[in-house]
């Protein structure tokens, strides 16, 4: 605020103070610090800031390209910028003045201070561009207002952060706001934080095409390009966030509306070196408007409200279906003034149920009073409606939007264009945007939820989608380009057959996806070698697009509602002990009290779990209970010369029966735990201090049973409320020590009760096994050399042996 400050007072001089390339690059790396600041350091309690932020952020990205532009001689012919800069101004001004009002009903005065005079400043702008006789004083000074409000703020912060709290300026405590019940609760997907913000990029790329139609600006050019793309860029952004939130329809919404913001940009570039008129596939468009009605009806069980206007959407993409010329027509910019319009109400609705007590009816009770009566659909709902294939994940499921994209990208190759000009064809970001950049999201999502396949999959296909989009569309044809082309389908497509091998192991639906996408690069081998039959494309993206289309619908229906509504299918090829965990087995997050405590549940109820601990993950029973560890023991295929060990969390549990060890023995035992030491001691009468019972007979060898104390939290907790457990490594006898969970799962996942996932072990070599039967000797050997070498076990007895 204080550079723009300074540049709109040094305006009417006849050369500015700061040269506006210097202002472009400094208002750039500001908007990045702004956007960091809201995503990564915004208190929880406060949406407003993070609105705030998120909105500031992508004005000054496109203010900031504008002013690049301008420098560079771009937007030199009279009248250039001010066409340029009034939409993106429109937008902000009535985007800010509502986060102010907002913000001045939540009792947020800093933030409507630092709202209301952007909104005024960019109001004045808008002013300066209409008519010369209004100087720029009037935005100089509004953006000084901001200076001030900022550093009172600043000044706050440090304060409190110096005086620890004691000192706090009116306004500045932020982060000490009370949260609401409702922000309180888990999250379920039902708060989306940063939903208000992509509602405000809707309108900023409405309000482009829109003012053009309303006559505000004079002409579509590439000076309105950077707010169409900042729009898209951090809407892209935005739908990764939104998947944080395990916010699954609105992310789809968010991502697939940004690729027709990428669109627009395109079209406008498109000008300044074509003459041609641009042309659109219409069997895209009407694809992209039925993915978006089926997203409208499922997003209306969640807000009828979002549901209705996701079909302002429906109807552009009708409208450009309908038009040859697409963006550029009256038609789609009638129904961009309608999106400018309905955003901007959505945006107030928003932003007053985040930000206010008093929340407003959704209509969201309505819906699930309906679907209750229902006998067929009912809504998924609680804590397991996000859970993850395999272990813990930040994100929800992505693959709705993958699918979505198989569906576009596929579509779009039924437009061939012309061979002399063709980028007139408005294919490269349909092909680019969708098929390639939101399904590598969607592939690096599912693979943070632990689907390996799935997540490879979406990581080729999308390499393919923009090495082909952009060669064939992009003008790169040739004789020898086709040949290296055709080379590198071949590749793909070999890659592509190892991928439908392994979907032989995961379910049908995705073996019929993954076969029909060698159909799809059959097109595109017979395409670059110049020998395509006629119709072969069409027919090859109508069986690819519709098998898509129903994964699209299977995995909407899936994570909405309950059972198998559209089943994906089971594995062709079932092999044993794969895959047979994944109704039975449970995967829990060690870092969640609830999860340490349901495991610990089930281990008092006669289950075994896999659990980590100091070194690799093991498989555990609970000792008063025989039946759990006859179970492990089972399982496991225990062999004879490994045998089952005992844990327990600490000494304590070992008190009553310390007459009946030596004394050196306690001694040793109390300086060598907690660590990954295991202690074989002789067997005897201690034995029964700890409830084993009939598990004892499973439990070491006739002469000598292994115990130790693991030097982790977790499964010391563990053992406080289960009590002493009986341990074996979690992988069938003969094979490697498993070091992540889902080794756990892949190895006994049919075999155990749960999981308890922490990631990849902290080590990956096992325990050091310690023989101490004849400690009173003053000798120990060793069974295993595991973590901790010799050379820091014996200082351990000799510090206690008698000199």
């Amino acid at each position: 605020s204080l550079l723009l400050a300074v540049h709109f007072y040094s305006l009417p001089r006849a050369a500015p103070l700061i040269p506006s390339t210097t202002l472009g690059v400094l208002l750039w790396m500001f908007s990045s610090l702004l956007a960091y600041a809201g995503i990564w350091r915004s208190p929880r309690s406060s949406s407003l800031f993070l609105t705030l932020c998120l909105t500031i952020s992508a004005f000054w990205c496109g203010y900031g390209v504008l002013f690049i532009l301008e420098g560079q001689g771009v937007l030199s012919a009279t009248g250039d910028f001010c066409d340029a800069l009034v939409p993106g101004l429109v937008t902000f001004t009535l985007a800010l003045l509502l986060i102010a009002v907002v913000a001045f009903l939540g009792r947020e005065v800093i933030l409507a201070l630092i709202a209301s005079a952007l909104s005024l400043a960019s109001a004045h702008e808008v002013a300066m561009c209409s008519t010369s006789t209004f100087g720029s004083s009037a935005v100089a000074c509004n953006y000084m207002l901001i200076c001030l409000v900022g550093g009172y703020f600043a000044l706050g912060r440090i304060l409190c952060f110096l005086s620890k709290e004691r000192v706090l300026l009116p306004g500045t405590g932020l982060a000490k706001k009370k949260k609401t019940s409702e922000q309180l609760q888990p999250s379920s997907g039902s708060v989306n934080r940063f939903a208000v913000t992509a509602l405000i990029l809707n309108m900023l790329s409405a309000s482009v095409f829109g003012c053009r139609l309303l006559g505000v600006t004079g002409k579509l050019f590439i000076g309105q390009v950077p707010w169409l793309w900042a729009a898209g860029l951090y809407q892209l952004g935005i739908c990764v966030l939104s998947y944080r939130a395990m916010d699954v329809l609105m992310a789809t919404s968010f991502g697939l509306a940004s690729i027709l913001k990428f669109a627009g940009g395109y079209c406008l570039l498109y000008l300044i070196w074509q003459p041609e008129e641009l042309s659109f596939p219409p069997p895209f468009l009407v694809a992209f408007s039925i993915l978006f009605v089926v997203l409208a009806l499922f997003l209306t069980l969640k807000s009828p409200a979002d549901g209705l206007y996701l079909l302002f959407h429906v109807a552009y993409c009708v409208a450009l279906a309908c038009s040859p010329k697409g963006f550029l027509e009256g038609g789609p910019q009638g129904v961009d003034v309608a999106i400018f319009v309905a955003s901007a109400l959505m945006t107030l609705v928003h932003l007053y149920k985040e930000a206010a007590s008093t929340k407003m009816p959704a209509g969201r009770g309505a819906v699930k009073a309906l679907l209750a009566r229902s006998r067929l659909l009912k809504l998924r709902e609680g804590a397991d409606l996000h859970a993850p294939y395999l272990g813990y994940s930040k994100y929800a499921d992505a693959e709705v939007l993958g699918y979505a994209c198989s569906v576009l990208a596929s579509f779009a190759m039924t437009r061939t264009g012309d061979p002399q000009a063709p980028l007139a064809t408005v294919v490269i970001p349909w092909v680019v945007v969708a098929g390639g950049i939101l399904k590598l999201l969607g592939g690096s999502v599912a693979f943070a939820r632990g689907k390996t396949l799935e997540s490879s999959a979406f990581i080729l296909y999308a390499v393919m989608w923009i090495i082909w989009g952009l060669t064939r569309y992009g003008g790169l044809y040739g004789t020898t380009r086709s040949f290296h082309a055709a080379v590198g389908i071949v590749a793909f497509m070999l890659f592509n057959g190892f991928i439908v091998f392994c979907t032989l192991f995961l379910n049908i639906t995705w073996f019929l996806y993954s076969l029909t996408f060698l159909l799809i690069s059959a097109s595109f081998l017979l395409d670059a070698i110049h020998a395509l039959p006629a119709g072969y494309d069409i027919a090859a993206t109508l069986i690819f697009g519709l098998v898509s289309f129903y994964c699209f619908l299977s995995a909407l229906f899936n994570s909405t509602f309950e059972g198998s509504c559209l089943p994906m299918g089971r594995p062709i090829v079932q092999l044993g002990g794969v895959g047979g965990g994944t109704t039975k087995c449970l995967h829990l997050p060690a870092r969640k009290a609830s999860s340490v405590r349901r495991i610990a549940d089930i281990l008092k109820n006669g289950g075994t779990c896999g659990i980590p601990t100091d070194t690799v993950y093991v498989l555990v029973a609970a000792c008063h209970r025989p039946d759990a560890v006859e179970k492990a023991h089972q399982s496991k295929r225990q062999a004879q010369d490994r045998p089952m060990s005992l844990w327990i969390s600490s000494l304590k549990q070992l008190e009553p029966a310390k007459h009946l060890f030596s004394p050196l023995l306690w001694d040793f035992m109390e300086a060598a735990w907690p660590s990954p030491i295991s202690l074989v001691v002789p067997r005897g009468d201690w034995v029964d201090f700890l409830g084993m019972k009939d598990s004892a007979k499973y439990v070491g060898t006739p002469q000598s049973i292994a115990i130790r104390i693991p030097d982790c939290s977790v499964t010391t907790h563990l053992i406080d409320m289960v009590g002493p457990i009986v341990v074996t490594s979690a992988n069938p006898t003969g094979e490697a020590d498993t070091t992540h969970h889902n080794q756990v799962y892949a190895k006994l996942g049919d075999k155990v009760d749960a999981v308890l996932c922490d990631g990849p072990s902290p080590e990956n070599i096992a325990s050091t096994v310690v023989d101490c039967t004849k400690i009173d000797s003053g000798n120990i050997g060793f069974f295993r050399v595991g973590i901790v070498p010799k050379a820091q076990v014996k200082p351990i007895l000799i510090f206690f042996l008698p000199s």
